[in-house]
Parts: C-alpha cells; sequence; structure tokens
C-alpha cells in the first residue's frame, strides 16, 4: 500500500487528536504537526498511535508538549520508514502510560495473533488478576472499564465491532494491532509477566511462571514449528514443567487436546484466573481438580463439553466470575447460591434451546454481590433480593403460557439495570419496568405483545441506546412509533417472525436520534417499513432475508429514493444481507 499523502495524513491525525473528523489544527501547532507528519511518512499506525500520545494529555494544545513527542520520534524514521522505526514509535506510546495501563496492555500479550477478544472477558480478568485500583464510589468493574477507555482513546486497543444475539446481548470485541503486540510480548517477556507456549512468540524457560498461556495453530504451514512433533515436543515441555502451584494465571487458546497438561490441575493451587474458553480437552473428571481451587476469581468453561458441574463448586468461596456458556449444561447445583462473591453468573445449553438452566433456588439472597445474570429461571422473591444486578437476561424456555407474569411481583425492582432481557410469555411489560433509568440496552422476545403494550412502556426511558425486537414480539398487523418517544434511542433490530405483525411505520418525528435500523425479513414477501423518511439522524440501515424477497428490494428502492432527498454528505448506508 502507498503511504497516506499529506493532506490525508492532517485529517487522520487531527481527528485522532481532537475528536470530530472536521477538526482544524490550533494556530501556533502547525509547524509542529507537519514536521511530525513528516516522521511518520504517512504511515497510519504511526499516526494514529502519535496523535493519541498526544491526545491523552491534558495539555494536547501545548506547543512544549508537541515538541518534546516529536524530538521522542527516532529520527531514522524520517528518512528510513522501517519496521524498527514503526516498533520505536509504539514503544514510545507503551513508555508514556502510566504504570497501571502498561500492566493492563502487557496482559494482552496472554491473547494469540489476531485474537478477537470480548471486552467484559478482558476486563473480568483485569479485576480478577489484581490489576485494577479501588476507587471510592466506583465498582471495579466500572474502574476497569474506566481503563479500557482510555487505552482505546490513545489508541493502544482498537475496538472490532459488536456480536449482538438474543442471549447474550450486545458484546463488544477488541484487539491489538499486531506490531503494538510484539512490544507487549517483548515487554512481557522482559520482566517475567507471562509464559507463552506456541503461537508466534515461543517464551523462555523461567524458574517461575506466573502467568501461563498455550497458544498454538498460528505458525506458517513452512514453519519447522508446524508438525505434530513439534507441537507434542514443545507441550511436552509444558508438562514436564514444576512449580505449578505458583502459577496464577492459566488459559488455552489451541483447541486440540491438552488431557496430560488438564490432568495435573490438581497442582494448580494458587490460580487466580481459569480460561478454558473452547477447550475441548476438558471433561467432567478435572472439575473435580478445578473445585480445589479455591483462590479462583474467574472460572470460564464456555464452549466446552462439559455436562455436570460438581457440587464443591459452591466451596470456591473468592469466585466472582463463573461462565458456562454454550455447554451441555441443564442445571448448577444448589450449592452455586453459597458463593457469596460471584458478581457474574453466566450459562445456557448449546445442545437443547428448551432447556431451562440454573433454576434459582433457596439461598440466592446470600448472593447479594450479583451483576450479571443470564439465562436463568427466578422467582419473585428472589429477583428482588438481588439488589446489585446491572445485567438480566430472564427467560422460560418452556413455552408456557404467560410464564414470566412473576415479573409483576418483583418488589422492589433491580432499579441499576443497565441491561435486560425478557424471552418468554408475558400478559405485558411489568410496570417498573418503565421506571429504570439506568437502562440502556432491552431485548424482547416470544412475548406475544398487542396494542401499546410493547412501546408505551418503554418510550420514555432517557437512557435506552439499543432496542433489540426478537420473533413474536409482537401479534398485530402494525407496530407504530409515535411521535416525540424514545429521546435516546440510536439502534433498534427488528426481526419480522413469521406470523403476526406486517408493517413497521415510523411517524414523523419519532425516534429522532435514531442512527441505525437493522430489520430481517426472512421468507414473508409482504412485510413492510414505512416512514424511514422522517427518521432525521438515520445514518445505517441493514435489510436481511433470503434472496428474491420482493420486501428486501421494497425496502432498499424506499431507502434510495430516501437518499435522494438527502445532500451527499447525509446519504443512508445501505447494507443488503442475503441468508
Amino acid at each position: 500500500m502507498e503511504p497516506l499523502n499529506l493532506e490525508d495524513s492532517k485529517k487522520l491525525f487531527l481527528s485522532r487528536v481532537f475528536g470530530p473528523k472536521d477538526a482544524s489544527c490550533p494556530k501556533g501547532l502547525e509547524t509542529e504537526m507537519h514536521k511530525i507528519l513528516k516522521k511518520c511518512g504517512g504511515l497510519p499506525m504511526a499516526i494514529i498511535s502519535i496523535a493519541g500520545l498526544l491526545a491523552s494529555h491534558k495539555q494536547s494544545e501545548s506547543k512544549d508538549m508537541w515538541e518534546r513527542i516529536r524530538k521522542s520520534i527516532g529520527s531514522h524514521m524520517e528518512s528510513h520508514h522501517t519496521l524498527k522505526g514503526m516498533r520505536d514509535i509504539v514503544t514510545l506510546s507503551y513508555n508514556h502510560l502510566h504504570h497501571y495501563l502498561k500492566v493492563c496492555m502487557m496482559y494482552l500479550s496472554i491473547f494469540p495473533e489476531d485474537y478477537a477478544i470480548s471486552k467484559d472477558r478482558l476486563l473480568k480478568r483485569w479485576v480478577a488478576e489484581g490489576l485494577v485500583a479501588e476507587v471510592q464510589g466506583l465498582t471495579l468493574m466500572e474502574v476497569a472499564e474506566a481503563y479500557y477507555k482510555e487505552l482505546v482513546s490513545r489508541s493502544m486497543i482498537d475496538r472490532s465491532g459488536e456480536v449482538v444475539t438474543i442471549y447474550d446481548g450486545r458484546v463488544e470485541m477488541c484487539r491489538v494491532h499486531d506490531m503494538m503486540l510484539e512490544v507487549l510480548v517483548s515487554k512481557s517477556l522482559e520482566c517475567n509477566f507471562v509464559r507463552l507456549v506456541g503461537g508466534l512468540h515461543e517464551g523462555m524457560p523461567y524458574d517461575r511462571i506466573r502467568r501461563l498461556s498455550i497458544h498454538g495453530g498460528e505458525e506458517a504451514e513452512d514453519s519447522p514449528w508446524n508438525t505434530t512433533a513439534a507441537w507434542d515436543s514443545r507441550m511436552n515441555g509444558v508438562e514436564e514443567m514444576k512449580m505449578m502451584d505458583r502459577v496464577r494465571s492459566l488459559s488455552m487458546f489451541r483447541h486440540e487436546d491438552h488431557t496430560k497438561l488438564l490432568d495435573r490441575l490438581g497442582e494448580f493451587t494458587l490460580l487466580r484466573v481459569l480460561d478454558l474458553e473452547d477447550c475441548t480437552g476438558i471433561e467432567n473428571k478435572h472439575l473435580k481438580q478445578v473445585c480445589r481451587m479455591y483462590l479462583l476469581r474467574f472460572l470460564s468453561l464456555k464452549g466446552t463439553s462439559i455436562n455436570k458441574m460438581p457440587p464443591e463448586v459452591g466451596e470456591l468461596a473468592n469466585l466472582e466470575t463463573l461462565d458456562v456458556r454454550q455447554t451441555y449444561l441443564e442445571d448448577l447445583p444448589e450449592t452455586v447460591s453459597m458463593l457469596q462473591k460471584l458478581e457474574h453468573l453466566l450459562i445456557n445449553n448449546k445442545g437443547n434451546i428448551s432447556t431451562k438452566c440454573w433454576i434459582a433456588r433457596r439461598g440466592l439472597c446470600r448472593m447479594k454481590a450479583l451483576r450479571t445474570v443470564n439465562e436463568i429461571v427466578f422467582g419473585a422473591e428472589s429477583l428482588s433480593k438481588l439488589y446489585s444486578l446491572r445485567w438480566l437476561n430472564v427467560s422460560n424456555r418452556g413455552q408456557q403460557e404467560e410464564s414470566l407474569n412473576f415479573l409483576h411481583d418483583v418488589k422492589p425492582p433491580p432499579r441499576f439495570l443497565q441491561y435486560l432481557s425478557i424471552g418468554s410469555h408475558i400478559d405485558k411489560l411489568p410496570d417498573w419496568v418503565g421506571s429504570l433509568n439506568d437502562l440502556v440496552e432491552l431485548s424482547i422476545a416470544w412475548t406475544y405483545f398487542s396494542g401499546d403494550q410493547l412501546f408505551d412502556p418503554i418510550c420514555e426511558l432517557p437512557k435506552l441506546k439499543y432496542l433489540h425486537l426478537e420473533a413474536y414480539v409482537y401479534t398485530e398487523r402494525a407496530l407504530v412509533a409515535k411521535a416525540a418517544r424514545f429521546p435516546a434511542l440510536k439502534d433498534m433490530y427488528l426481526n419480522f417472525d413469521l406470523e403476526g405483525m406486517g408493517v413497521l411505520i415510523f411517524q414523523r418525528s419519532s425516534m429522532t436520534k435514531l442512527e441505525k435500523l437493522h430489520v430481517r425479513f426472512l421468507r414473508r414477501k409482504t412485510k413492510r417499513v414505512k416512514g424511514m423518511k422522517h427518521l432525521a439522524s438515520l445514518k445505517e440501515v441493514v435489510i436481511e432475508g433470503k434472496k428474491g424477497n420482493c420486501a428486501l428490494v421494497r425496502a432498499a428502492e424506499q431507502l434510495k429514493k430516501v437518499n435522494r432527498s438527502r445532500s451527499e454528505t447525509d446519504q443512508i448506508k445501505i447494507a443488503v444481507l442475503y441468508q
């Protein structure tokens, strides 16, 4: 690729330092800006790194600061835009971080190259490892969120999109640039922060291992390491390691069998973090050893094939996160209610969609730390006692009529909720939903509402930004978004189910801040969306369905007509996805 020209370099630089894409350079700094851009040589990664560094300082408009940063850039970058020069710039950005952010960045060296990391998974691991400082008035997760936002603003961590499902809601993904990862791995190995096995970064032997990360599978086809014998050799080295009792964190990213190492889990007595997501070798028999890791704070068995959790899990008194989503578990033992420090309880079954998963039992009142709860069947009394809830997915897959009507009796309601998913029959939304002033995201499915039961209770929520309407959410033919409603809504998804609702209508001055609309038509050709011209802030529309469905063609033509009435700078981005 050709390097960026000066004009594009300026736009990228200024947008990263000052925010808006049309930002201009303050007078008195233009000379320093041109000198900095000259050293960056049109390389986007260099420009982004330096701009992120300048943006992080409160005195970002100080000429002295710009001059000091410019002088810190290696002089050889100006005439030789080499990889070494790029690494120097990335290292410069890292070196200017506060100590607590440096440690959080080094932690990313645990993950393989090009690995998409769930933001929530990363933040929970930071907290479990003790990398997040206590701040009065904030939870540790809120402090971790602040760390994350600062690293994103400095362009040290890249956001890589979102994944939205009815089960997990909106999950933000992130990753780090390959060159940044090289720097982080180098720093981690220097200070014995992590021991890496496999992949492109092979570690060195250490007397003491604090964090052990098993990679693998990333070598080039002609690499001498890309053979079964080479992998077996490296794994034999891991399996022969001593002093596993000193390891604080164990992560496995290669999906192949790790039976020999997993059979030694009983030696990891001081483990704080055990992350075995998608590990195919873990079996029910190994869980007995896991349940003896009494210092464990983070346990992920997501995507594994386990189908029974031993009752000894209730002895993990320090556990803060238990993630057993996408497993074959159909329930959890009653002893889970003994986990008084548990904040995040995530479970769903990948083999049977009608499985109820964990049914809240007696003793739930002890779990006052719970903040995130997924796919769990409650009673009204149980839910009333979870005062700290921020994230709740409540459903009953048994398809009974009005199976969630107990929600009407929840007193007091979980008033700090930021995410709520309701996924089963209920005669109407509970009255208390309209009082959830901190609610940011709402997902509804299989409720069979009619009349004003869907929009009226939620249309005044002051912070509601994301609305996800899944199948069978509404039964009448027309769902109407009325004027002066939804003051903060920016993103809406609608799955036109096979029956019931046939048209979505936006009235004039409705959803004035809506920026993205995603509509899934399936096979039905009569489905319609009307009034998109009234959505003044609309920037992106995704329409999805079977190829040949005239409902998609009709919606696309309507959007093209809307675009013809807009200026060139105000065009709606249209994406058509065929199933």
